[in-house]
């Protein structure tokens, strides 16, 4: 039976944490590209808590960002479902690869059979 070139588990986690750089892992580009740029428009555009904070001039941006006692889920809502569909679409990429894997060692195994 071949194996993948390179595991696809580790692509979970880091589609987890950046949206996008599990399709890097994966060596899809462009998705990666597309996701990332959703991700950081979201972010910055589409959170309400980012928005307000980016033009305030007491506290630098990043600070008030990073102020978890005051986040309410409207502010974390449309990064968080980008990020969630994000994941989903590098499961069913894996997923897709193991089941190619897979009906290509079965066809060779039948080649070589007969």
């Amino acid at each position: 039976m071949s194996e993948l070139s390179r595991p696809v588990w580790p692509a979970y986690p880091l589609s987890a944490l950046v949206a996008g750089l599990g399709h890097c892992y994966l060596g899809r580009w462009k998705r990666a590209g597309i996701w990332f740029v959703c991700y950081g428009l979201a972010l910055a555009f589409l959170s309400a808590r980012s928005l307000s904070g980016a033009f305030e001039p007491g506290e630098p941006f990043v600070v008030t960002a990073l102020q978890f006692d005051a986040v309410r889920f409207t502010d974390v809502a449309v990064p968080l479902a980008i990020l969630l569909i994000c994941l989903l679409d590098v499961y069913l990429i894996g997923l897709t690869e193991r089941t190619d894997a897979r009906r290509a060692d079965a066809n060779d195994l039948r080649s070589n059979s007969s």
